[in-house]
């Protein structure tokens, strides 16, 4: 079929088409774009075997729930112990050398509960071996207690039993999973009192922060008095507040003797 336009007109209509913007021919009759179907295309069905399997969706077993019933199987403190060596969900234990359990003499009628272990902790197996638990050595020793006290002891443990990375603050994740073996860990060391160590730890078992308001005044944790304390780590940063201290160890001391 011949085109009615001579090369001089065609070539001056494709110029001015590329002068509007056009950089490539689609085809050589015009399309409707905006003229509706009367009728929709059909799509083939695909031949049975080509179809594709239906995709499932699979979740791995909830973390906290695993670490309930490890817990729960836990009759005393070594066997909590090697159930949390054997807890797979926590990536913290990864990165740590060891598992940081306790320190102290278990049944002791006060538990220490700290935050998590730092590099001196994670490189001894034990809570507040630092400068920090030098200074908590001090603290309880002014009121006649320590961890080797066999009249007076103390019982030490953390809420998280492997040190985070670069002592980085915790996870609420890690936090959750590792709760229940916590529970157990003061229902099986049965103290007549919780003395809990900074912001995390009183995050995890009272639900809420805001230490230096929170110092001093008596509450309550898996049915145990608590007591939250500044953690001997702010003591050293800020030893003016040594005196606050001092005025909760003495409310200890007083809630003990009472």
């Amino acid at each position: 079929m011949e085109s009615t336009l001579d090369f001089h007109t065609a070539k001056a209509l494709l110029d001015w088409h590329v002068d509007l913007g056009a950089d490539e021919a689609i085809g050589d009759a015009p399309v409707n774009r905006y003229e509706v179907p009367k009728e929709a295309p059909k799509m083939a069905k695909p031949a049975p075997e080509q179809r594709a399997a239906p995709v499932v969706a699979t979740q791995g077993p909830d973390p906290v729930v695993a670490a309930a019933e490890l817990a729960q199987g836990a009759g005393d403190l070594d066997a909590l112990k090697a159930a949390i060596a054997a807890f797979p969900h926590c990536d913290l234990k990864n990165g740590a050398r060891n598992l940081v359990f306790s320190d102290g003499i278990a049944g002791a009628r006060v538990m220490v509960i700290g935050e998590a272990p730092g590099r001196e902790e994670d490189q001894q197996g034990k809570p507040f071996v630092g400068p920090a638990g030098q200074l908590l050595d001090a603290m309880f020793a002014a009121i006649g207690h320590g961890r080797a006290d066999e009249a007076s002891p103390i019982y030490i443990t953390n809420v998280l039993p492997w040190r985070p990375p670069q002592n980085r603050d915790p996870k609420p994740d890690e936090v959750a999973m590792m709760m229940p073996f916590l529970e157990r860990h003061i229902a099986l060391a049965n103290p007549d009192v919780l003395v809990l160590m900074g912001n995390h730890s009183c995050q995890a078992l009272l639900g809420r922060k805001g230490i230096t308001k929170m110092r001093g005044h008596w509450d309550e944790a898996f049915g145990k008095p608590a007591l939250p304390m500044l953690h001997p780590a702010y003591l050293l940063r800020m030893p003016q507040a040594k005196r606050d201290a001092w005025a909760d160890l003495l409310s200890l001391q007083a809630k003990l003797r009472g």
